[in-house]
């Protein structure tokens, strides 16, 4: 596929088809393509949890408060260890850097899944502290997004965007 085409496919999914798994070669393409992503000084802070059991997904979804998510076969969890970037870059590194790192990771998560015929939404509206225990994701590992993986259940088009000589300024 394209890359234009990819761009112009990609949209926040909801409704997964759950009879129609995922195989471990997706998920492990996903995360090359996160892993690929730019890191500032090349830390590469980046941490990945695939959830896949029923069990966990069940977990996941209650600390989130968005059930919708356990209908997709693949949850992956983008996390940040902001502390090689704290060392390296002090506080901006921590609060900033690791952060952009993380958000450039889950958005090459998030293409990489259209190109290869699946569907994914991005969800940063959650409790960390419910999602850490229901995964057992230890501090100071911090999760930024949190991405259900499946194939769409859901028609239509993407959502209008705003016109880019309202989101441009030009110098």
């Amino acid at each position: 596929m394209e890359f234009t085409e990819v761009l112009a496919k990609r949209r926040s999914v909801r409704h997964f088809n759950p009879k129609l798994p995922i195989g471990d070669d997706d998920i492990r393409a996903l995360l090359l393509a996160a892993q690929s992503a730019p890191s500032a000084g090349n830390i590469q802070p980046c941490r990945f949890s695939v959830v896949r059991s029923v069990e966990a997904r069940e977990r996941l979804a209650a600390a989130l408060h968005q059930r919708w998510a356990t209908s997709a076969p693949a949850i992956i969890i983008v996390s940040v260890d902001p502390r090689p970037c704290a060392a390296r870059y002090g506080d901006r590194g921590e609060q900033l850097y690791a952060i952009q790192d993380s958000a450039v990771a889950a958005q090459n998560i998030l293409l990489a899944a259209v190109d290869r015929g699946l569907a994914s939404c991005w969800i940063g509206a959650f409790d960390e502290r419910a999602v850490r225990t229901a995964l057992g994701i230890n501090e100071p590992i911090t999760p930024v997004a949190i991405l259900p993986i499946g194939h769409s259940a859901e028609s239509g088009s993407k959502p209008a965007r705003r016109p880019i000589d309202e989101l441009t300024t030009w110098l």
